[in-house]
């Protein structure tokens, strides 16, 4: 008669390790897959992500595109910010610069961060930004007003996709929130400045 294998068993300590293994790897992959997913969409431009790029292209396109520039705050960040202008009319590969503004009229210094994103999602492989604010993190003193520019442009190959002849306008959408260490940021510089006004001691 055969004996029934005990708890300690080899096969049974190989089946524990393989699961572990597996628990293991699903929880790596979930955390590999969020730059991964975000390096996906920076290619594609899916969910409306928009492309980087050094310098707009030598020649330009024909088709006149309408630049609608939207902001939104969130919850906890206290900043007025808006674009400094409602839209803009661009050609297709001609390079743009436009300016969002933001204030923090709070009595202390505030850091927050941007994200953004582009609608209709399909233009978001076209819209190229050759320099923009978004992901820095920006610190607003105790009434402070800065002017954040971005520097883009369409890629005139929108032309050329069937899938894309009917985007006449684009909307640029940016959102601040407040950085994680705004408030140990503000601390220090509120301790800086009554450092400097403090008379030396000789």
């Amino acid at each position: 008669m055969t004996g029934v294998s005990g708890n300690g068993s080899p096969s049974n300590t190989r089946v524990a390790l393989v699961c572990v293994g597996l628990i293991v790897a699903m929880v790596g992959l979930t955390y590999a897959s969020v730059p991964l997913y975000r390096l996906f969409c920076q290619a594609t431009g899916y969910g409306g992500t928009t492309q980087r790029a050094e310098a707009a292209p030598i020649a330009m396109g024909k088709r006149h595109i309408t630049i609608r520039f939207n902001a939104d705050v969130a919850k906890g960040l206290g900043w007025k910010f808006g674009p400094v202008e409602p839209s803009v009319e661009v050609v297709t590969g001609e390079p743009r610069t436009i300016a969002y503004r933001a204030t923090n009229p709070g009595n202390a210094a505030v850091t927050g961060t941007a994200v953004y994103n582009v609608t209709p999602e399909k233009a978001g492989a076209y819209f190229n930004k050759i320099a923009c604010f978004c992901f820095d993190e920006q610190t607003l003193k105790a009434g402070e007003t800065v002017d954040m520019p971005v520097q883009f442009f369409v890629d005139p190959a929108i032309e050329t996709d069937p899938n894309a002849h009917d985007i006449d306008t684009i909307t640029l959408s940016y959102t601040f929130f407040k950085a994680a260490d705004s408030d140990a940021r503000a601390k220090a510089l509120s301790d800086a400045g009554d450092a400097a006004a403090r008379p030396a001691v000789n």
